[in-house]
């Protein structure tokens, strides 16, 4: 009886043992399932000339997302039908998705779609075909046999063995085998065969136990989860949904290689036109006052020869000292001259003296009078400063009480409608008529060409451009680059700016459009043209779908 207990005991150890090795590693804890896998939902596209199509299943309905071929712009109000295996039916708008209701689509399997479209005066057919995949696994909720998901556990279970043992600890793992083993040696010695069969049994089940324990913690689903995530491929590509396209706003344009005549690139600065522009500027030193109505305002409009201000001469102590000196040397003068006057007339009263030399000294005695009122009045005649020519204010520096020196400018007129673009060119080709430059929206603002100067000194040459329309964005000031044309001749894509982006490497890139929801990157090569677009001469070819709107945002796609 003591063997039988001591044999009873190794194999309770054993399989203790043996189940705690197991567990060890390889089992699979509440907060230790693996992450769901991510699926995209069922979808059907199809492109012709005209249109882009994606159908995608959601629920028991399909999303219908309808885009304009060549630029991938949405089309809106155009009336959608459908051929469905449950007959004919039309797709309701809602916002830029169109809504059909299809119950068929919750029955695994592939369906033939028509769809006809018609927008404004254009009609075309197009073809998909949808495919609704079988459940990965079932479970027991769904009505599958008990017996066999059991079945299937244990063979599982018999298959992990190995992989099991490779995990499990080894200490644990050879006590647990021991145990057993020892157990099943004293019951063949005892000859208690049946009992030693049930002992070497015990692995088997004790596998097979872990295997159904795993089962009945697993979830009761496959862990896949439906959901359409923009996100980039290992092969670089980018996946965008349509919804993702939709929110990014992405639109494309179709490559045309073309001719087009090189341009050069030459930093600028924004300078007012020489005629449509002046300065308020002081002759005088002196203090400065307001006009009747004050003084204008940065940003008022004026009129030529409107007063914007008035100096009152201020002067020096040593001018001060000079003019009373003069005042009392002309009021000496003057009270001589007065009794000179006044003997001249006594005596050409009795004839001594001719009514001429009287009228001589009367003359005399006037003009020290108007001398001496000039030096009285040289503080109280203030000078008056003028507008030179109509336009806005865009520089003031007038305060009352003031003093400003002789040249001091006191206002900046300019008119923001007529504006000129000074760039330094640096030993470049000589430019043609066409220019422009780049606003801060991307645009392409034009300009005229006025003319170039020398270079002096080896120094860069000056070149003025007229801006034909500012229209408010550009300010006097404003550095820019300019686009100029030469006379060379170049073959390649027009693209816009912002369609090329720098990449991770370095590299400048576009995204082509590869298919309805798959963008490519391309390294290019380019060449620039003007203000708002640049020629790529390399890397992609006539007819590819360029992204030219978002590129940046889907490069950030992760």
């Amino acid at each position: 009886m003591t063997l039988f207990r001591l044999s009873s005991f190794s194999a309770l150890l054993g399989i203790a043992f043996s189940g705690a090795a197991f567990a060890h590693e390889g089992h699979v804890h509440g907060d230790e399932a693996p992450p769901p896998t991510v699926q995209t939902a069922p979808r059907a596209t199809a492109a012709s000339p005209l249109f882009e199509l994606v159908a995608v299943a959601k629920g028991t309905g399909l999303m219908v997302y309808l885009d304009r071929f060549e630029t991938n712009a949405p089309v809106i109000g155009a009336t959608v039908d459908v051929e469905t295996p449950a007959g004919p039916a039309s797709a309701v708008q809602d916002g830029e998705v169109y809504r059909l209701e299809a119950p068929w689509v919750t029955k695994p399997g592939s369906y033939e779609l028509l769809f006809t479209i018609a927008a404004e005066t254009e009609i075309d057919f197009l073809t998909a075909t949808l495919t609704i995949p079988e459940p990965m696994v079932e479970s027991l909720v769904m009505g599958k046999p008990a017996a066999t998901v059991i079945v299937g556990q244990l063979r599982a279970g018999i298959a992990s063995v190995p992989d099991r043992l490779q995990r499990a600890d080894p200490a644990l793992v050879a006590i647990g085998l021991l145990g057993l083993l020892g157990g099943a040696l004293v019951m063949a010695l005892m000859r208690r065969w049946l009992m030693a069969a049930g002992v070497l049994a015990a692995v088997l089940v004790l596998v097979l136990g872990s295997s159904v324990a795993f089962a009945e913690t697993a979830p009761a689903s496959d862990g896949t989860v439906i959901r359409d995530v923009a996100q980039r491929l290992p092969d670089g590509r980018v996946f965008a949904p349509k919804a993702a396209q939709r929110i990014l706003a992405i639109l494309t344009m179709a490559a045309l290689e073309a001719e087009h005549r090189r341009s050069v690139e030459m930093a600028g600065r924004v300078v007012p036109d020489p005629n449509a522009s002046g300065f308020v500027q002081t002759a005088i030193g002196g203090r400065l006052a307001a006009p009747p109505g004050g003084f204008p305002s940065l940003g008022a409009v004026v009129k030529a020869g409107d007063v914007m201000a008035l100096v009152e001469p201020s002067l020096a102590a040593a001018d001060q000292s000079s003019i009373r000196q003069s005042k009392a040397e002309l009021d000496q003068e003057i009270a001589l001259e007065e009794r000179e006057v006044a003997r001249a007339r006594t005596l050409a009263a009795t004839g001594t003296v001719s009514q001429t030399q009287l009228e001589g000294a009367e003359l005399t005695l006037q003009g020290l009078r108007e001398r001496r009122a000039a030096l009285d009045s040289i503080r109280m005649e203030p000078e008056v400063l003028v507008a030179p020519v109509a336009g806005v204010i865009s520089k003031a520096n007038a305060a009352p009480g003031l003093i400003a020196d002789t040249n001091t400018e006191v206002f900046h007129i300019i008119d923001p409608a007529q504006l000129w673009v000074e760039a330094l060119s640096f030993g470049g080709e000589p430019v043609s008529g066409d220019a422009s430059i780049a606003s801060e929206d991307g645009a392409s603002i034009p300009l005229s060409l006025i003319g170039a100067g020398f270079a002096e000194d080896g120094q860069a040459q000056p070149v003025h451009f007229r801006i034909d329309d500012a229209s408010g964005a550009l300010r006097v000031g404003d550095r820019v680059t300019v686009f100029a044309e030469t006379a060379d001749v170049i073959v390649g894509i027009a693209a816009p700016r912002e369609a090329v982006i720098r990449g991770a490497n370095g590299e400048d890139i576009v995204f082509v459009h590869i298919a309805p929801e798959l963008f490519e990157p391309r390294a290019v090569r380019t060449e620039p043209l003007d203000g708002g677009r640049v020629i790529i001469v390399a890397g992609i070819a006539a007819g590819d779908r360029v992204v030219t709107q978002g590129a940046e945002l889907l490069n950030q796609l992760r």
